[in-house]
């Protein structure tokens, strides 16, 4: 993505790169299971086996594209009798990876569940800063410290269509993450859209260590609101888009369902990486409608003809040249 040019368009908050972390499971089954399966219970009774992971995705507000990044098995640890959880997994993600991105000047996005103290040293140990979610139900302390206060706020207009949306933000600057004198301070914001009648048609809150004023606070907002792009462009892709992620391919006895699945998010990954630096990639992807036909037109082609390399694979589903006679 660096030596094409391509990650440019990543950058937000004045060179920074998002990375969203969220957990997503790949198998469930209540007849097969392996040592790496984590298990819960139904409400019926019956006992659930299943496989997640905790996956990172590169991406950024108003870009259409995301670079899926190395996972985190969310799996039994040895010596540990509790069962793993996402949270784990994302402090394991970030000592296995993180300061191999710190040259990014990440900024880790995710949800209300990574809202704690641990969680927010380890990304800076990691040289990264954070923007989570945070539900008010969830942080009463935050609440309590920002009840009653007269907050800074800024509004502003935005045209979406033929409709004006007004969008309001608050903030606070240094409210401890939790009771105690070694409590991290962070910055909280909040995002309040209404409608042209009046309407509240979106809130949310967040907290951040970088800085929050009126010229930060709106960006940041959209780069929060950004998460969802882990879950609408990476997952569902993954799942219903041509990838199948969620096909039992094979369960093995240890590690394949693993091993099934980082081959699938690799080959994800290299065809965003083809989608931007690849001219013929992009070339053969802008003449069908969707990434999935494209991948069933290079099925059938490759199927029947043989082509001599990638270039006349391309041109050929690009239309700029006949294809190969048969043999």
């Amino acid at each position: 993505m660096e030596s094409s040019g391509g990650l440019a368009a990543f950058r937000r908050l004045g060179g920074h790169v998002l990375i969203a972390l969220d957990g997503s499971e790949y198998f469930r089954s209540g007849k097969i299971a392996c040592p790496q399966c984590a298990t819960r219970r139904r409400s019926n009774g019956k006992v659930e086996c299943c496989h997640a992971m905790l996956g990172a995705t590169l991406m950024a507000p108003g870009h259409n594209h995301v670079v899926p990044l190395p996972p985190e098995f969310i799996v039994p640890q040895d010596g540990s009798d509790k069962q793993d959880c996402e949270s784990r997994a994302a402090r394991r993600w970030l000592a296995a990876h993180g300061a191999q991105y710190a040259r990014l000047r990440p900024v880790y996005l995710g949800d209300d569940l990574f809202v704690n103290q641990p969680m927010c040293e380890a990304i800076q140990t990691a040289g990264g800063n954070f923007v989570f979610t945070c539900k008010p139900a969830s942080h009463t302390l935050i609440q309590e410290y920002i009840t009653g206060v007269d907050l800074p706020t800024h509004s502003v207009r935005v045209k979406r269509g033929r409709e004006w949306a007004t969008h309001r933000f608050r903030w606070l600057a240094e409210v401890p993450l939790r009771d105690g004198r070694d409590a991290l301070k962070v910055n909280w914001f909040e995002i309040e859209i209404s409608n042209t009648a009046g309407d509240i048609t979106y809130r949310n809150s967040f907290i951040t260590d970088l800085p929050v004023d009126r010229d930060t606070v709106a960006d940041l907002a959209a780069c929060g609101r950004a998460r969802w792009k882990i879950e609408n462009e990476t997952f569902n892709v993954l799942k219903n888009n041509g990838y199948n992620l969620e096909h039992s391919f094979g369960h093995g006895k240890q590690h394949l369902a693993a091993l099934l699945v980082t081959l699938n998010l690799l080959a994800f990954a290299f065809h965003t990486i083809c989608d931007h630096g690849e001219a013929l990639w992009q070339s053969g992807r802008s003449k069908v409608s969707s990434r999935a036909q494209f991948f069933n037109n290079m099925v059938a082609i490759t199927s029947f003809l043989i082509f001599s390399g990638w270039d006349e694979l391309m041109q050929t589903l690009a239309f700029a040249r006949p294809p190969p006679q048969p043999p």
